[in-house]
């Protein structure tokens, strides 16, 4: 096992800060892989290292974790990249305001449907159901018979209304001409009940982190058509959210939480580290599944069909490399612009503005600044403008090696030009909520990294 002084930090130790308001910390996750951070950091002594006793939480919903961490139940958790967005605007909850300075890492996700789905979709378009990535126009012809014999729309299960799985599936069923508000049914199930609800027909098929899909995969229950790094390359997935108000009251212990998730991440990215993380989170009282399961797509494979050979899946879960704990607040705009896009903000909101006060890469930077860790010098970076590997801009020089953001459809979500972005949707918006939303996002004035035109990128 690798020494995590040893992995990007090198060998020197740093004076660890004395004075952290609050050393003693309940923190909240759900049983998911992505909570390996929280996780390692706790069980190989990150947390410790930083001067945090910390004590872990397994919740059994994002609901729950995002209501204890406004009560003061949590100190923070685990959370849904678009979670701390959606609390702060009262999407689905009363607001309260809530920010994240570090991510907890990139991709994890896939879809799985029925076998009595998949057969359905294979025989009405084999070749779709076939392709890599797997386009779900055989699921619209599906659905398209299912109307025509007057029958229900199919249900598929995502964790929450504002998480990156609901905004997957929407987007991949979009891709395809189907309206996920009107062709499909979609529900919130915890994602450690989707298996269950699976096998017993009450749902057509679901969009969930690991394990979820691979046990249905390995219980010969289902086949996962699509990972969620086909629908998006490097996509945002999990943060660690806090009050707006904790935040301002520990400001030391927060920045002290940063440095142990960031030295984490950098531990887990290191293969040879994967498997004895396996063994960890597999333990009851955190994700409760077989490690071997658990160890197939945290050592870079993925099982589309039960009996089949796993295939590589390097980057199914990246958690250090690519400034995958970097807060970009593009990454906020992008939750916020699809927010909009299927109606969960009825009024008319300042995107970049919004994004400033959530997502905190201020924060991050001041905190991983004693490790020497590189930080993108721009805050917002567009997404689906590399097919492959490209580097952005260091703060104070240098540059940092990022890697494919494609989207499955080929857009671009440029956060300077985030109306353009909304433009194809316009219908779904009423005439006064799109004027006004025009008028208070004209323009972004920030560097944008990663830009077609070369802006901050060496």
């Amino acid at each position: 096992m690798t020494n995590w002084h040893e992995a990007t930090f090198g060998c020197m130790p740093y004076a660890v800060d004395p004075c952290v308001e609050r050393p003693r910390l309940k923190l909240g996750f759900i049983a998911l892989n992505d909570c390996a951070p929280l996780v390692i950091a706790r069980e190989a002594g990150f947390f410790a290292a930083e001067g945090l006793d910390v004590t872990l939480s397994r919740e059994s919903s994002w609901a729950a974790i995002r209501d204890k961490v406004a009560l003061g139940l949590l100190d923070g958790a685990q959370m849904l990249a678009g979670m701390p967005i959606a609390s702060t605007l009262g999407v689905g909850a009363a607001p309260h305001a809530m920010v994240t300075a570090v991510s907890l890492g990139l991709n994890g996700n896939a879809i799985t449907v029925s076998n009595a789905l998949f057969e359905r979709m294979q025989a009405l378009d084999s070749q779709a159901t076939l392709s890599r990535p797997c386009s779900a126009q055989a699921l619209r012809k599906v659905i398209e018979a299912d109307r025509a014999a007057g029958l229900a729309p199919l249900t598929f299960g995502m964790v929450h209304p504002t998480s990156a799985h609901n905004y997957q599936l929407r987007y991949w069923l979009a891709a395809a001409g189907i309206d996920p508000d009107r062709d499909v049914r979609l529900i919130v199930v915890p994602p450690a009940r989707m298996v269950a609800n699976l096998q017993a027909g009450r749902l057509a098929g679901y969009c969930v982190g690991e394990p979820w899909n691979q046990m249905a995969v390995r219980a010969g229950l289902g086949r996962a058509l699509i990972t969620g790094y086909e629908i998006w390359n490097n996509a945002p997935e999990k943060v660690l959210g806090v009050t707006r108000e904790w935040a301002e009251a520990y400001p030391r212990t927060h920045r002290a939480l940063v440095r142990a998730v960031v030295r984490t991440a950098a531990w887990l990215d290191s293969h040879e580290n994967r498997e004895f993380a396996a063994d960890t989170i597999a333990a009851p009282e955190y994700v409760g599944a077989p490690a071997e399961v658990i160890r197939r797509t945290l050592s870079g494979r993925f099982c589309y069909q039960p009996g089949a050979a796993p295939r590589p899946a390097p980057y199914f879960n990246v958690f250090h490399r690519h400034a995958a704990t970097f807060t970009w607040r593009s990454h906020a705009m992008w939750f916020i612009a699809q927010m909009l896009r299927w109606g969960q903000i009825g009024e008319a909101v300042d995107i970049a503005a919004t994004a400033d006060c959530i997502y905190r890469p201020d924060i991050y930077r001041a905190a991983v600044e004693p490790l020497g860790v590189a930080c993108p010098a721009a805050d917002h970076k567009t997404e689906g403008a590399h097919e492959g590997p490209w580097s952005l801009q260091a703060s104070g020089g240098g540059s940092i090696a990022m890697a494919s953001d494609r989207f499955l459809d080929h857009a671009i979500f440029d956060p300077s030009a985030v109306m353009a972005y909304l433009a194809p949707d316009r219908a779904r918006f009423s005439p006064t909520l799109y004027r006004r939303l025009e008028t208070l996002n004209a323009s972004l004035d920030a560097p944008v990294a990663g830009s077609r035109h070369g802006a901050m990128t060496p």
